[in-house]
């Protein structure tokens, strides 16, 4: 899987060349709550200040003063880190400011003509802040601010990237909508000459409790910038090596969307079970596991303190795991 991820590295110059985005690493959440859920937790409203990334309107004064640590093993050697502290501000606003780290281990460097050479480690940080206010007693608007800086051996960019969120909650019929604009801006300085693209997405969530029962259903549609998600799959016939383009509108409409179910059955205890099609289809096409496009989340709570993991194997030689810890000190001190 190292392999895999050098891979991933090497091509981010060649990627803006045709066009993609090479910052897909702003997509990794810092929830568990949200990687538990397939990866996507924009309308889960929750007082967990780590969902701010999801979307900035899940950030309120409800989060008082709080801070969340989190660690992901990132399939392979990659190692994802990420710390945020938020605060209310008033009885409408709150903030929060934060780090986000990844780094994809150790790799050896080759010159052009494919003679190695010493090691490097690539990484990624974010420098973030966040900023909600309620317009009413069920709409709040947030905006996220990313300070983004890459190095990799001696190439090193910088971006600035922004989110800006909304979200519909009524509490009466536990009912939550959101909508996201993910990763607006652009890059400052460039690795080289070529210019590299944020990965801008438009996502629209639900998330619907079940009737009096601890469950609740949530749906988020993503990618909403573009229709076309083709893939490629290898046909049941074929020897394994053969590809087959799959771009029906069946194939792409589910690739837009992430399905996640919660159990919740009090405050203290959550657990979770997501499934995103487009992981799923994308490792279709590099024989993946049964679990592809899965995760699975578990959280507790105890007064101030609160666990949360998750889970998940996107391909049969890579999994990922997901622990965050946080502490909220009002609830400490009170």
């Amino acid at each position: 899987m190292a392999a895999w991820a050098a891979a991933l590295v090497i091509t981010l110059p060649a990627a803006a060349e045709t066009g993609s985005s090479s910052y897909e690493f702003l997509n990794i959440p810092t929830s568990a709550q949200a990687y538990g859920m397939g990866g996507s937790g924009i309308a889960l409203v929750n007082d967990d200040v780590a969902l701010a990334d999801q979307n900035p309107a899940l950030l309120g004064p409800e989060i008082e003063r709080q801070i969340a640590v989190g660690y992901m093993h990132y399939m392979g050697s990659g190692n994802f880190a990420s710390v945020r502290f938020g605060a209310g501000a008033g009885d409408n606003s709150a903030w929060a400011a934060g780090i986000r780290y990844l780094n994809f281990g150790s790799m050896t460097q080759y010159d052009p003509t494919g003679v190695a050479g010493g090691k490097f480690t690539p990484t990624d940080m974010v420098f973030e802040g966040s900023y909600s206010h309620d317009i009413t007693d069920r709409w709040r608007g947030g905006i996220n601010l990313n300070l983004i800086y890459s190095h990799y051996d001696v190439y090193s960019a910088f971006a600035i990237g922004v989110d800006l969120g909304v979200n519909y909650y009524d509490d009466e019929h536990d009912l939550s909508l959101s909508m996201v604009l993910r990763n607006a801006g652009g890059q400052v300085k460039r690795f080289q000459e070529a210019y590299n693209r944020l990965p801008f997405d438009v996502q629209i969530g639900y998330m619907q409790g079940l009737g009096a029962s601890p469950f609740s259903l949530a749906i988020t549609a993503h990618n909403l910038t573009r229709w076309n998600l083709p893939y490629y799959t290898h046909p049941k016939d074929s020897d394994g090596n053969t590809q087959e383009l799959k771009s029906t509108f069946m194939s792409n409409f589910f690739r837009h969307l992430t399905f996640g179910l919660r159990f919740q059955p009090s405050e203290k205890l959550w657990l979770s079970l997501g499934y995103d099609n487009k992981t799923a289809t994308d490792m279709g096409s590099y024989h993946r596991s049964f679990f592809s496009g899965f995760s699975v989340g578990a959280g507790l709570r105890v007064r101030g303190f609160g666990v949360g993991v998750a889970f998940a194997q996107p391909h049969r030689s890579a999994t990922t795991l997901m622990l965050n810890l946080n502490c909220n000190f009002w609830e400490l001190m009170n």
